[in-house]
């Protein structure tokens, strides 16, 4: 597929968020816009569009911190993708099949430096962070930038289900190299220990970066840990409905099951 492709597709998205049944409040947060050269526009958590209307932008965040923190620190990281992307997109629009590694890594540095800033400046805020996995949708392709725990799925139109990011984390890559299998690393100790986030004291951030060519069929799903930690990655396909309460469907199981942790999702299906 040419990263050139303007072939016409639309998506189909939903989005659900829910603190589960321990944390007091919701340190999750998660985004969807549509960006064109005149303006950006909020998605609700469901809808369908044509993608020749847009560019079409999803992200989930799992913040981290004491007190309200981490609840802070979500919130910041999505609203700056809002505020930070529509400019990046304008001046890269002409080049974005080449350019958009250079616009998701400035994006994340950007975002990594007001946290580490509000960090630094409020006492209540000192140590905050979070997670950012992101989608960009564009001619049929899907970039995406990622650092932390939060998780992006391709699921092929064919079947099966592949973990496009890592985890920031020692047990992900004991996991990674074979070391613990799925059930192992979702039972560590250790399993929620991140190496890497956005702010959180971390001098430097070098955010996972990549892209997939999506046919008609192909659905995504991002996803913070609340989720993966409730269920393994091949109970995840049959979770994923058609319905357009997909998310709800999905994060009410993983609460369900589990509901220790706050648990969102987005899933996003791709149609001719």
């Amino acid at each position: 597929m040419s990263p050139e492709d303007s072939s016409p597709y639309s998506l189909t998205w939903s989005g659900h968020t829910d603190r589960g049944r321990v944390r007091k409040n919701n340190e999750d947060a998660f985004l969807g816009l549509a960006i064109d050269a005149q303006e950006v526009r909020h998605l609700g958590k469901i809808g369908d569009a044509g993608g020749q209307e847009a560019d079409f932008v999803f992200a989930v965040s799992d913040g981290m911190g004491g007190a309200m923190a981490g609840e802070f620190a979500s919130r910041i990281a999505v609203e700056k993708i809002t505020r930070m992307l529509p400019p990046l997109f304008r001046q890269n629009a002409a080049g974005i099949s080449s350019g958009f590694t250079e616009v998701l890594e400035q994006l994340f540095d950007e975002i990594h430096k007001a946290l580490l800033y509000l960090g630094a400046c409020y006492e209540e805020c000192s140590g905050m962070g979070a997670t950012l996995s992101l989608c960009w949708f564009t001619r049929r392709w899907m970039y995406f930038g990622h650092i932390g725990d939060s998780r992006i799925y391709y699921l092929p139109a064919g079947g099966g289900i592949k973990q496009l990011t890592h985890d920031d984390s020692h047990v992900g890559w004991l996991f990674r190299n074979g070391q613990l299998n799925e059930r192992e690393a979702k039972n560590h100790p250790r399993r929620n220990v991140l190496q890497a986030a956005l702010g959180a004291g971390h001098q430097f951030v070098n955010p996972q970066v990549g892209a997939v060519g999506f046919e008609a069929g192909d659905r995504f799903l991002l996803c913070t840990d609340g989720v993966t930690d409730a269920l393994y990655n091949d109970q995840l396909p049959g979770l994923l409905d058609e319905g357009a309460n997909a998310a709800d469907h999905l994060v009410r199981e993983a609460v369900a099951r589990s509901g220790r942790d706050n648990s969102t999702a987005l899933i996003i299906r791709a149609s001719d």
